[in-house]
C-alpha cells in the first residue's frame, strides 16, 4: 500500500464543531477517523479552550472558537449532532465560518441535529440533505430536499442521520475531501 492510501487526507486541516451536550460518538468518531486518514484535526466551538460534556458524559475541550477561524484555515468541517447544534446555530462566528466554507466549496459534513447549523447559516436552499427525522421539516422549510438515507452527498455537503451511519458518513466525506466525484442519484 502507498502512503497515500493510508493517509488520503495528509496535509489537510479539519475541524470538528461541538456544542454543549453534543452526541458523543458524532464528535469522537470523526475526530479520530480524520486523524487516522492523515488530517490535522482540531475541536472548535462557540468559545476556544472550553471543556464541553457530551450527552453520554464524554468531555472534550475546544481548541479554538469558530469566530477565530476563516474558511482559508480549514479544508474540512464536521458538525456533530446532539443538543449542541441548537446553541451553535445562534453564534455569529459559527454561521460566518460555515458560510465562508460553503462559498469556497469546501466540504461541510453534518449529522443528526447538526443540520440546524447550515439552516441558520442559510446554505441549504435547493440542496439534497438528510438528518435525524425530527428536523426534516426544518430542513424542508429552509428550502432543502430532504431524504431518508444513511448518507447524502450534494457537491460539498455531506449529511447523515444518526451514529450507525457514521462509517458511511466518513467514507463519503473523505471521498469528497480528496475530490472523488460521487455518483449522482436521481431525486
Amino acid at each position: 500500500m502507498t502512503h497515500h492510501e493510508h493517509e488520503p487526507l495528509a496535509g489537510k486541516h479539519a475541524a470538528v464543531m461541538i456544542g454543549p451536550l453534543f452526541e458523543d460518538l458524532e464528535a469522537a468518531y470523526p475526530y479520530y477517523r480524520l486523524q487516522e486518514a492523515g488530517a490535522t484535526v482540531e475541536l472548535i466551538g462557540i468559545e476556544g479552550d472550553t471543556s464541553l460534556k457530551g450527552k453520554q458524559g464524554v468531555e472534550l475541550t475546544t481548541d479554538q472558537a469558530a469566530a477565530d477561524l476563516i474558511a482559508d484555515d480549514l479544508d474540512i468541517l464536521v458538525i456533530a449532532g446532539g443538543f449542541g447544534p441548537d446553541k451553535l446555530r445562534t453564534d455569529d462566528g459559527v454561521k460566518s465560518l460555515v458560510r465562508g466554507m460553503h462559498a469556497a466549496g469546501k466540504p461541510i459534513a453534518f449529522i443528526c441535529h447538526a443540520g440546524w447549523v447550515p439552516i441558520s447559516a442559510g446554505i441549504v436552499e435547493g440542496r439534497r440533505v438528510t438528518s435525524v427525522p425530527a428536523i426534516a421539516d426544518d430542513l424542508r422549510n429552509a428550502g432543502a430536499q430532504w431524504e431518508d438515507s444513511e448518507v447524502v452527498v450534494d457537491e460539498n455537503l455531506v449529511s447523515s442521520r444518526r451514529p450507525p451511519d457514521l462509517p458511511a458518513f466518513m467514507r463519503a466525506l473523505i471521498g469528497v475531501a480528496v475530490g472523488e466525484a460521487e455518483p449522482v442519484t436521481a431525486g
